[in-house]
Protein backbone atom coordinates (compact mmCIF):
# COMPACT_ATOMS: atom_id res chain seq x y z
CA UNK A 1 0.00 0.00 0.00
CA UNK A 2 1.19 3.65 -0.67
CA UNK A 3 3.23 4.95 1.87
CA UNK A 4 2.71 8.89 2.42
CA UNK A 5 4.11 11.69 4.75
CA UNK A 6 2.49 14.26 6.80
CA UNK A 7 3.41 16.37 9.75
CA UNK A 8 2.43 15.69 13.49
CA UNK A 9 0.29 18.60 14.29
CA UNK A 10 -1.58 17.23 17.91
CA UNK A 11 -0.80 13.63 20.47
CA UNK A 12 -2.78 12.38 22.33
CA UNK A 13 -1.77 9.14 24.08
CA UNK A 14 -0.89 6.26 21.85
CA UNK A 15 -2.55 8.58 18.71
CA UNK A 16 -1.78 11.22 16.17
CA UNK A 17 -3.00 13.62 14.11
CA UNK A 18 -1.12 13.90 11.15
CA UNK A 19 -1.87 16.39 8.24
CA UNK A 20 -0.45 15.91 5.00
CA UNK A 21 0.53 17.52 2.19
CA UNK A 22 -2.42 19.05 0.90
CA UNK A 23 -3.49 20.44 4.33
CA UNK A 24 -5.81 17.04 5.37
CA UNK A 25 -5.93 16.28 8.44
CA UNK A 26 -6.00 12.14 9.53
CA UNK A 27 -6.36 10.03 12.80
CA UNK A 28 -3.12 8.07 12.93
CA UNK A 29 -1.99 5.20 15.48
CA UNK A 30 2.15 4.21 15.48
CA UNK A 31 3.57 0.86 15.31
CA UNK A 32 4.26 -0.37 18.90
CA UNK A 33 8.10 -0.63 17.91
CA UNK A 34 8.66 2.85 16.90
CA UNK A 35 10.00 5.71 18.53
CA UNK A 36 7.75 8.21 20.56
CA UNK A 37 6.17 10.64 17.86
CA UNK A 38 5.99 14.13 18.80
CA UNK A 39 4.10 17.60 17.54
CA UNK A 40 6.27 19.33 15.11
CA UNK A 41 8.00 15.24 13.80
CA UNK A 42 7.29 14.69 9.85
CA UNK A 43 6.25 11.13 9.64
CA UNK A 44 5.79 8.54 7.40
CA UNK A 45 2.34 6.94 7.67
CA UNK A 46 -0.10 4.44 5.26
CA UNK A 47 -3.76 4.34 5.22
CA UNK A 48 -6.01 1.80 6.24
CA UNK A 49 -9.13 0.43 5.30
CA UNK A 50 -10.30 0.04 8.69
CA UNK A 51 -9.63 2.09 11.51
CA UNK A 52 -7.56 4.81 12.22
CA UNK A 53 -3.65 5.40 9.56
CA UNK A 54 -0.96 3.57 10.32
CA UNK A 55 2.25 5.80 11.21
CA UNK A 56 5.12 3.64 10.50
CA UNK A 57 7.90 5.92 10.49
CA UNK A 58 9.87 9.31 11.54
CA UNK A 59 11.81 11.02 9.38
CA UNK A 60 15.38 12.80 10.51
CA UNK A 61 14.83 15.64 12.75
CA UNK A 62 16.44 18.66 12.91
CA UNK A 63 15.78 19.01 16.57
CA UNK A 64 13.89 17.64 19.31
CA UNK A 65 12.80 19.89 22.74
CA UNK A 66 13.19 17.98 25.76
CA UNK A 67 11.97 18.11 29.23
CA UNK A 68 12.77 17.11 32.81
CA UNK A 69 9.30 15.37 34.12
CA UNK A 70 8.03 15.87 37.60
CA UNK A 71 9.81 12.21 38.01
CA UNK A 72 12.91 13.50 36.79
CA UNK A 73 12.82 11.50 33.48
CA UNK A 74 13.35 13.41 30.22
CA UNK A 75 10.59 13.27 27.83
CA UNK A 76 10.72 14.26 24.36
CA UNK A 77 7.83 17.51 24.09
CA UNK A 78 7.93 19.11 20.29
CA UNK A 79 10.37 18.75 17.34
CA UNK A 80 11.76 20.41 14.84
CA UNK A 81 11.86 23.65 16.56
CA UNK A 82 13.45 26.80 14.48
CA UNK A 83 12.41 29.60 16.94
CA UNK A 84 11.97 29.74 21.07
CA UNK A 85 10.33 32.56 22.45
CA UNK A 86 11.52 33.20 25.95
CA UNK A 87 9.12 35.64 28.10
CA UNK A 88 9.70 37.67 30.86
CA UNK A 89 8.31 40.52 32.36
CA UNK A 90 8.87 42.57 35.41
CA UNK A 91 5.73 40.76 37.83
CA UNK A 92 6.56 38.41 38.26
CA UNK A 93 10.16 39.31 38.72
CA UNK A 94 12.92 37.45 36.57
CA UNK A 95 14.72 34.59 37.58
CA UNK A 96 18.00 35.37 35.98
CA UNK A 97 19.64 32.13 36.53
CA UNK A 98 16.20 30.51 34.83
CA UNK A 99 16.21 32.60 32.07
CA UNK A 100 20.02 31.61 31.52
CA UNK A 101 19.37 28.24 31.34
CA UNK A 102 16.37 28.88 29.03
CA UNK A 103 18.92 30.57 26.75
CA UNK A 104 21.20 27.79 27.17
CA UNK A 105 19.00 25.00 26.43
CA UNK A 106 17.95 27.18 22.99
CA UNK A 107 21.34 27.25 21.81
CA UNK A 108 21.44 23.11 22.45
CA UNK A 109 18.70 22.68 20.59
CA UNK A 110 20.27 24.95 17.64
CA UNK A 111 17.01 27.30 17.41
CA UNK A 112 16.79 31.04 17.47
CA UNK A 113 16.25 32.67 20.87
CA UNK A 114 13.89 35.77 20.99
CA UNK A 115 13.33 37.84 24.14
CA UNK A 116 9.94 38.90 24.75
CA UNK A 117 9.62 41.73 27.98
CA UNK A 118 5.84 41.48 27.94
CA UNK A 119 2.96 42.75 30.23
CA UNK A 120 5.64 46.19 29.33
CA UNK A 121 2.43 48.32 30.08
CA UNK A 122 2.71 47.91 33.77
CA UNK A 123 6.40 48.54 34.01
CA UNK A 124 6.48 50.96 36.77
CA UNK A 125 10.01 51.64 37.26
CA UNK A 126 10.41 48.61 39.86
CA UNK A 127 14.09 48.67 39.94
CA UNK A 128 14.70 45.29 39.30
CA UNK A 129 17.34 45.58 36.87
CA UNK A 130 15.73 44.45 33.91
CA UNK A 131 16.67 47.20 31.40
CA UNK A 132 20.12 46.49 32.46
CA UNK A 133 19.62 43.07 31.89
CA UNK A 134 17.97 43.08 28.63
CA UNK A 135 20.65 45.26 27.26
CA UNK A 136 23.46 42.65 28.26
CA UNK A 137 21.50 39.88 26.13
CA UNK A 138 20.92 42.38 23.06
CA UNK A 139 24.67 42.89 23.59
CA UNK A 140 25.32 39.14 23.28
CA UNK A 141 22.66 39.07 20.15
CA UNK A 142 19.46 38.21 21.10
CA UNK A 143 16.96 40.26 19.89
CA UNK A 144 14.67 41.77 22.41
CA UNK A 145 10.58 42.58 21.93
CA UNK A 146 8.67 44.96 24.68
CA UNK A 147 4.73 43.21 24.36
CA UNK A 148 1.41 44.16 25.94
CA UNK A 149 -1.91 42.13 25.28
CA UNK A 150 -4.04 45.08 26.89
CA UNK A 151 -2.31 48.33 24.90
CA UNK A 152 -1.07 45.88 21.69
CA UNK A 153 2.12 47.15 22.41
CA UNK A 154 4.68 45.46 20.30
CA UNK A 155 2.13 42.51 18.67
CA UNK A 156 2.66 43.52 15.58
CA UNK A 157 6.50 42.96 15.81
CA UNK A 158 6.01 39.66 17.40
CA UNK A 159 3.99 38.33 14.67
CA UNK A 160 6.46 39.69 11.94
CA UNK A 161 8.98 37.63 13.94
CA UNK A 162 6.70 34.15 14.45
CA UNK A 163 5.61 34.98 10.39
CA UNK A 164 8.38 32.41 8.67
CA UNK A 165 9.45 29.99 11.88
CA UNK A 166 8.33 27.40 14.01
CA UNK A 167 8.04 28.44 17.42
CA UNK A 168 7.24 27.92 21.21
CA UNK A 169 6.77 30.23 23.91
CA UNK A 170 8.75 29.32 27.15
CA UNK A 171 8.65 31.30 30.14
CA UNK A 172 8.25 30.88 34.20
CA UNK A 173 4.63 31.08 35.36
CA UNK A 174 2.87 34.08 35.74
CA UNK A 175 4.51 35.86 32.83
CA UNK A 176 1.59 35.91 30.37
CA UNK A 177 2.27 33.07 28.08
CA UNK A 178 -1.39 32.20 27.80
CA UNK A 179 -2.40 35.89 27.13
CA UNK A 180 -0.07 35.97 24.38
CA UNK A 181 -1.09 32.81 22.91
CA UNK A 182 -4.25 33.97 22.92
CA UNK A 183 -3.89 37.22 21.24
CA UNK A 184 -1.69 35.26 18.57
CA UNK A 185 -4.41 32.85 17.84
CA UNK A 186 -7.61 34.39 18.45
CA UNK A 187 -9.76 31.76 16.91
CA UNK A 188 -8.01 29.41 18.96
CA UNK A 189 -11.59 27.91 20.55
CA UNK A 190 -12.71 27.00 17.08
CA UNK A 191 -9.52 25.71 16.03
CA UNK A 192 -9.71 23.52 19.47
CA UNK A 193 -13.14 22.62 18.66
CA UNK A 194 -11.56 21.42 14.75
CA UNK A 195 -9.13 18.63 16.65
CA UNK A 196 -12.03 17.54 19.06
CA UNK A 197 -14.17 16.98 15.94
CA UNK A 198 -10.74 15.54 14.40
CA UNK A 199 -9.74 13.19 17.30
CA UNK A 200 -13.11 12.07 18.52
CA UNK A 201 -11.27 12.97 22.34
CA UNK A 202 -13.24 15.70 23.24
CA UNK A 203 -12.22 19.12 24.62
CA UNK A 204 -9.72 17.74 27.11
CA UNK A 205 -7.20 17.05 24.12
CA UNK A 206 -6.59 20.97 24.82
CA UNK A 207 -3.80 19.07 27.22
CA UNK A 208 -1.88 17.76 24.11
CA UNK A 209 0.81 19.28 22.77
CA UNK A 210 -0.74 21.25 19.24
CA UNK A 211 0.79 22.73 16.14
CA UNK A 212 -1.03 25.66 14.96
CA UNK A 213 -0.58 27.50 12.04
CA UNK A 214 -0.75 31.56 12.82
CA UNK A 215 -3.07 33.60 10.71
CA UNK A 216 -0.13 36.20 9.78
CA UNK A 217 1.94 33.17 9.32
CA UNK A 218 4.23 30.30 10.71
CA UNK A 219 3.87 27.83 13.41
CA UNK A 220 3.03 27.64 17.40
CA UNK A 221 3.20 23.88 18.81
CA UNK A 222 1.55 24.84 22.21
CA UNK A 223 0.90 22.86 25.11
CA UNK A 224 1.73 23.36 29.29
CA UNK A 225 4.39 21.31 28.80
CA UNK A 226 6.04 22.64 26.06
CA UNK A 227 5.55 26.08 28.09
CA UNK A 228 6.87 25.11 31.35
CA UNK A 229 9.86 22.78 29.79
CA UNK A 230 12.80 22.58 32.20
CA UNK A 231 16.06 21.35 29.89
CA UNK A 232 17.46 18.30 30.79
CA UNK A 233 21.33 18.20 32.36
CA UNK A 234 24.11 19.15 29.63
CA UNK A 235 27.40 17.85 29.55
CA UNK A 236 29.55 20.82 30.28
CA UNK A 237 31.28 21.47 27.08
CA UNK A 238 28.21 21.72 25.86
CA UNK A 239 27.01 23.42 28.54
CA UNK A 240 29.88 26.12 28.01
CA UNK A 241 29.44 26.23 24.93
CA UNK A 242 25.82 27.11 25.65
CA UNK A 243 26.99 30.70 26.85
CA UNK A 244 27.79 32.70 23.19
CA UNK A 245 30.14 34.85 25.34
CA UNK A 246 32.67 31.83 26.19
CA UNK A 247 32.96 30.41 22.68
CA UNK A 248 35.42 32.96 21.45
CA UNK A 249 37.76 31.20 24.69
CA UNK A 250 37.16 27.67 24.35
CA UNK A 251 40.21 25.86 23.51
CA UNK A 252 42.05 28.77 24.76
CA UNK A 253 42.88 26.97 28.38
CA UNK A 254 46.10 25.94 29.95
CA UNK A 255 44.22 22.05 30.67
CA UNK A 256 42.36 20.52 27.72
CA UNK A 257 39.51 19.61 30.22
CA UNK A 258 38.93 22.50 31.70
CA UNK A 259 36.02 22.80 33.23
CA UNK A 260 36.08 26.86 34.18
CA UNK A 261 35.58 26.45 37.48
CA UNK A 262 38.69 26.36 39.67
CA UNK A 263 41.34 25.07 37.18
CA UNK A 264 44.15 27.43 36.81
CA UNK A 265 44.96 29.09 33.47
CA UNK A 266 41.74 29.24 32.39
CA UNK A 267 40.37 32.14 29.34
CA UNK A 268 37.05 32.10 30.22
CA UNK A 269 37.65 32.83 33.88
CA UNK A 270 40.09 35.45 32.92
CA UNK A 271 37.95 36.85 30.29
CA UNK A 272 35.58 37.43 33.30
CA UNK A 273 37.53 38.99 35.45
CA UNK A 274 39.02 41.26 32.28
CA UNK A 275 35.40 42.35 32.26
CA UNK A 276 34.28 40.58 28.89
CA UNK A 277 32.16 38.02 30.50
CA UNK A 278 29.66 39.24 32.95
CA UNK A 279 30.09 38.15 36.55
CA UNK A 280 26.22 37.36 36.37
CA UNK A 281 26.79 35.07 33.50
CA UNK A 282 29.47 33.79 35.10
CA UNK A 283 27.76 32.75 37.93
CA UNK A 284 24.37 31.35 36.47
CA UNK A 285 26.94 28.53 34.27
CA UNK A 286 28.96 27.52 37.61
CA UNK A 287 25.21 27.59 39.16
CA UNK A 288 24.10 24.99 36.38
CA UNK A 289 27.46 22.98 36.49
CA UNK A 290 27.47 22.08 39.59
CA UNK A 291 23.58 21.01 39.56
Amino acid sequence: MLTRQGRVIIRFGAELIIEDEHGQRHRCTTRRNLQHAVCGDRVTWTPSDSGNQVVNGILPRRNLLERLDPRGQIRPVAANIDQVVLVIAHRPPPQWPLVDRYLVAIEALGATALLVINKADLDEGTGDGMEERVDLYQALGYTGLRTSVTTGLGMDSLRTHLRDATSVLVGQSGVGKSSLIQALLPDEDLRIGELSEATGEGRHTTTSARLYHLPGGGELIDSPGVRDFTAPPLPVDALARGFVEFRPHIGHCRFHNCAHDREPGCAIKAAMEAGEISEQRYASYLAMKRS
